[in-house]
Parts: C-alpha cells; structure tokens; sequence
C-alpha cells in the first residue's frame, strides 16, 4: 500500500496563528468500517458493517478476521457496529437478527481471542423492528457500568415511551445485570430498568471526557438539526417532540427547537452535518485542544472542534472533504495522535 500524505493547515482563532498538521492514511482496503478500538499500542480491533471483526496491526500493516457466533443483519444502517477492547473483553454492539427482517439493536460480550470470540448478548432493545435505520450503536464504559445509544429506528414518537428501549440511552453493570440506581429504581417507576435517558433519535457519536467524568453525545436531526450534548441521569431529550432546529424530509415543521423541561444540546447543527463519533482529546500531540470535543461528520466530510465552557462554545473546522464521510475517531493514549476510519475503507491518522 502506497502511504498517502495530506498537509493541512489550520487556523488557530486563539492564537491567529496557522500551524500545519499532517494525515496519513495507515491502511485501506476495509469494507465498510464502523468502529475501532485499541487493543496495545499497536493492535486494534475494527468492524465491519457486513459481519467481519477484524485485527489490524498499524505498524506492521497486517490484518485478520477473528470468527465469531453473531447472528447479524445487515439491513440499511444495520449491521456490525461498534467495538469496545476493555481489560480482556471485546464488546460489541449490533443489529441482531430477531426473523423475518425484524432486528433490535443489541450489544454482546466475549473473552478477547485474537482467532475466534464466543459472544454472549447482554442487552437487546425491545421490541425488535423491521427497518433499516437509527441504530445509535456507540457504546461507553465509566465506572463499570456500560453505557449503550440506542436509535429510535425511524419510528419517531417511540424515543418518549419508555416502556421501550428504541430513543434512548441504556446503563447496564458489565455483565448485562441492571444497576441498582438507574432512574427506574429511584424517580422513574414506570421507565424500563435499563433506560437512564430518552427522547434521542440516532446517536451516533458518545465519548467520556477525561476531564470532568461527564459522557457527551453527538446525535442525528432529521433535516437539520443535529447537536452535541451529554448523558444525564433521567432526562429527556424530546425527540420527536422536539425539532432542535430541523424539520421532517418533507419540509413539513416537526416541533420547537427546545423548550423548558427538556435537555438542552450544547451546540445545534442546522443545516445538518449528518454528526458522527466523537471524542474528548487528551493528549500530548494537540495539546492545546485538551479538554475539547472532536466531532466527526458523515455528510459535510468534517473533522471539528469545539471548546466549551459553560455557555461559551467555540467551533473550529479542522479539515473538511479530505478522506471522505469519517465514520469513528479515536485517540492514542501514548501518542495522542489522532485516528480516523472512513467510509471509503480506510483508516487515517493525524498528527504534526
């Protein structure tokens, strides 16, 4: 593989200084990458949408296919998702096959083993559903609890019944057991005991910061209408209720971009960027983003940073339109040099 080198030059509105920034493309040839996860410093563990789990090793550019038992379907947006390397587990979140094109977006757990993982789910949003869309998908860990997006599936209102899980933001203990001081067990009788927030449409991004221990979240709007915001214990974020400043495909209005009682984004996206994964840098290599958010795009091909701090939000482009829809973003804990999977298959890294 040819190494291909892209120079960027950014602007610095802190300091009205440019300063040039490198991406390098480290490996291709993917078929429809999802997610990444680092295994060490150099082994890390890919999806891809059709079934395959891979590892990649970036230095020595060599890849393989671990087996597994995941009954996956590939439907639309559906298919093999997110990945998550943690203390020895691989988990993994996913639209599971339920029959007769019905799939729910589910998460499982396995031992690492770098030829074949035996998976076991330990959550599946309920009721299964036959369509092709909003799976959310991204998956967190912070003090051992895993914390699942899961999409509403483009059935709308269902993201404020929380008798289901589609819409909303699910908090499980490792294992798939129900911690006890999820909203259900404190304020929230009538709520599944697995749902901690609703009222999301298609969170595709969510990232720990950290900084301040908080989880943040980038979600997609319909026509417009994305945000970035973070998890809160018991909240609503009001969709289908809420338009956050989009409207439905047909043009037709959907509902106020936000109102009292309802979590409020921290930035809004109208027109949409189509937002994707997201990360809170920490790192030595951009050390002057410590503590920023990173937020990927699909549809505008971005790469952006937002500084935030109280109601001041600062939002700077990166680079736009240069390795294609950017699907994941993660950063090296060693090197903090920043790694990104495109759609068209590859995967890049960012650096000075």
């Amino acid at each position: 593989m040819k190494k291909l080198i892209i120079f960027l030059f950014l602007f610095n509105i802190s300091n009205l200084q440019s300063s040039e920034i490198k991406l390098v493309k480290v490996f291709d040839g993917l078929n429809k990458p999802w997610s990444l996860s680092f295994i060490d410093e150099n082994n890390i563990l890919v999806t891809e949408k059709p079934g395959n789990l891979l590892t990649i090793n970036l230095k020595d550019k060599t890849k393989s296919v671990i087996k597994h038992n995941l009954s996956i379907l590939e439907d639309g947006q559906g298919g093999l998702l997110d990945v998550l390397y943690h203390s020895g587990s691989v988990y993994v979140s996913y639209s599971e096959n339920r029959g007769n094109r019905y799939s729910s977006t589910s998460v499982a757990k396995g031992v690492f083993n770098n030829k074949n993982i035996v998976f076991k789910n330990i959550f599946r949003a309920e009721p299964p559903i036959n369509s092709g869309y909003h799976f959310g998908s991204r998956l967190v860990i912070k003090n051992n609890k895993l914390y699942i997006t899961a999409g509403e599936r483009g059935k709308g209102m269902i993201a404020q019944d929380p008798q289901k899980h589609p819409g909303s933001i699910i908090r499980i203990n490792l294992d798939g057991s129900i911690p006890e001081d999820n909203p259900k067990f404190k304020d929230k009788k009538n709520w599944l005991p697995e749902i901690y927030q609703i009222g999301v449409r298609n969170p595709q991004g969510m990232a720990l910061s950290p900084f301040d221990d908080k989880i943040y979240l980038s979600n997609h709007g319909a026509k417009g209408g994305d945000w970035f915001g973070t998890v809160k214990y018991g909240e609503n974020y009001g969709w289908k209720i809420l338009g956050w400043g989009g409207t439905n495909y047909s043009g037709t209005k959907i509902g106020p971009k936000w109102k009292p009682g309802f979590t409020k984004a921290i930035k809004y996206w109208v027109p949409s960027i189509a937002v994707s994964a997201i990360a809170i840098y920490k790192g030595e290599e951009f050390k002057e983003w410590n503590g920023d958010a990173l937020v990927t795009a699909l549809k505008d091909q971005s790469l952006r940073k937002i500084s935030f701090k109280e109601s001041f939000v600062v939002e700077q482009t990166i680079f736009k339109g240069n390795i294609g829809r950017i699907r994941d973003i993660k950063i090296h804990k060693t090197t903090g040099e920043i790694n990104l999977i495109s759609d068209d298959g590859s995967i890049w890294r960012m650096f000075k």
